[in-house]
C-alpha cells in the first residue's frame, strides 16, 4: 500500500474477530482474515497494525434494530478500551446487518464458506461504509 496509513477493521466476537484491510487512497476493503480470541488475540491485533502500517482501526459497533445498545455493545467497548495502547487511533463504525450481509454474499458466490468466512467479509462491510463516510 502507499504512504498512506492502512486502515484495519474489526469485526469483535466473542469466539473469534473478523478482520479487514483497506488503504485509503483505493478505498476497497479487503477481508483479511479471522482471529481467534483464545487471549492472544491482542499480540495478534498489534502485530498486525505494526506490519501492515496500520493508522487507524475501526471497530464495527453493535446495537440493536432500535439503534440501542446492547450486550454485545459492551462487550465490544470493553475489548477496544484494550486497544488503547495498540492502535494509532480508533474509530467505531456501525455494524447493523454486516453479518447478514456477509452471509448472503458469500452465499451468491456459490462456494462453501464458514463462520470464519462470515466474520471477515462482515469486517469488510464495516470497513467499505467506514471509508465511504470518511473519505471522498
Amino acid at each position: 500500500m502507499n504512504n498512506r496509513k492502512t486502515l484495519l477493521a474489526l469485526d469483535v466476537g466473542e469466539r473469534r474477530i473478523g478482520v479487514a484491510l483497506a488503504d485509503p487512497s483505493v478505498r476497497i476493503a479487503i477481508p483479511y482474515d479471522t482471529i481467534e480470541v483464545d487471549g492472544s488475540e491482542l499480540d495478534q491485533i498489534a502485530r498486525l497494525v505494526a506490519s501492515e502500517s496500520v493508522g487507524i482501526v475501526v471497530v464495527g459497533y453493535p446495537r440493536n434494530q432500535s439503534g440501542e445498545p446492547t450486550a454485545q455493545t459492551a462487550y465490544v467497548e470493553r475489548f477496544t478500551a484494550q486497544l488503547t495502547d495498540i492502535a494509532p487511533r480508533l474509530a467505531f463504525q456501525d455494524e447493523s446487518l454486516t453479518s447478514v450481509k456477509a452471509e448472503e454474499y458469500l452465499r451468491a458466490q456459490g462456494q462453501p464458506y464458514d463462520k470464519g468466512a462470515i466474520d471477515a467479509v462482515a469486517a469488510s462491510i464495516i470497513l467499505q461504509d467506514y471509508l465511504e463516510t470518511h473519505y471522498e
